[in-house]
């Protein structure tokens, strides 16, 4: 890799880090930035690599957050601790899935996702404590550490897009809350994901390592402007990184191949 290619990486990094933080998606900026500067490289060893630079980035906005507003521990606890595992089955399974067979899905989840959004202005702009109640709480859970973290180990680009949107939906938290905790449980599935690709040889951990530093670096600034700005700017940022996701899977489906 040339020094012009890992200069472009690793701002590319940095960008990844910080639309992570506001609302997840990190992954598909990085990721074809990854494959791009690296011709030839293995999509396992790749997602492995991006891993490693994303588990300091989401660490490091859930700090933030954490600092900064109060999380909703009795949901986000328990789930990421399913999703170290559940992402780690996932991780070991990424190889036999051939991405033909999810695209669709997952095209028509986001689809979903948008329409979900527009449709409902007000979804996330304002808490709805009353949509918490005990077995929604007991369905995010599952939701976030078992569905939505073995898609992140299988695949992972939108993780904490639909993690947000889980959460908001799910036991009615604003977009900044909703934000909050899923990057606690995106760090827990990025943890499982990591140890599985690292243990197969599948990270390039010098590599990783530098784009950790970038990432780290947006994903702070990501977290703070996404608590300054509030929920209006991360609805905003939430559909354009939707949109951003069905354009790049609509590409790799019908353009690609």
């Amino acid at each position: 890799m040339d020094a012009w290619a890992l200069t472009t990486l690793l701002c590319v990094a940095a960008l990844a880090g910080w639309v992570d933080a506001v609302v997840g998606g990190g992954g598909l900026v990085l990721l074809p930035a990854l494959l791009v500067a690296a011709p030839g490289v293995p999509v396992a060893t790749a997602l492995g690599t991006n891993k490693l630079a994303a588990i300091f980035g989401t660490s490091t906005a859930a700090v933030t957050y954490a600092r900064r507003t109060k999380l909703d521990w009795v949901v986000a606890g328990p789930a990421a601790g399913l999703a170290v595992v559940t992402a780690g089955l996932g991780a070991a399974l990424a190889g036999a899935v051939p991405a033909g067979a999810y695209r669709p899905v997952v095209l028509v989840v986001l689809l979903a996702v948008a329409v979900f959004v527009v449709a409902r202005p007000r979804l996330g702009t304002v808490a709805a404590p009353a949509r918490r109640t005990r077995w929604r709480v007991v369905v995010a859970v599952l939701v976030a550490g078992l569905a939505v973290a073995l898609y992140d180990g299988l695949i992972g680009p939108g993780t904490g897009t639909f993690l947000v949107v889980a959460f908001t939906a799910l036991v009615g938290a604003d977009f900044v809350h909703s934000s909050a905790m899923a990057k606690v449980v995106n760090a827990g599935t990025n943890l499982g994901a990591l140890v599985v690709f690292g243990v197969g040889g599948h990270v390039w951990w010098w590599l990783g390592a530098a784009m950790a530093v970038c990432n780290v670096a947006g994903a702070s600034v990501g977290a703070r402007m996404a608590l300054r700005r509030g929920t209006g700017f991360v609805r905003a940022v939430l559909l354009l990184v939707v949109v951003a996701l069905v354009a790049r899977l609509g590409y790799d489906q019908w353009v690609v191949g």
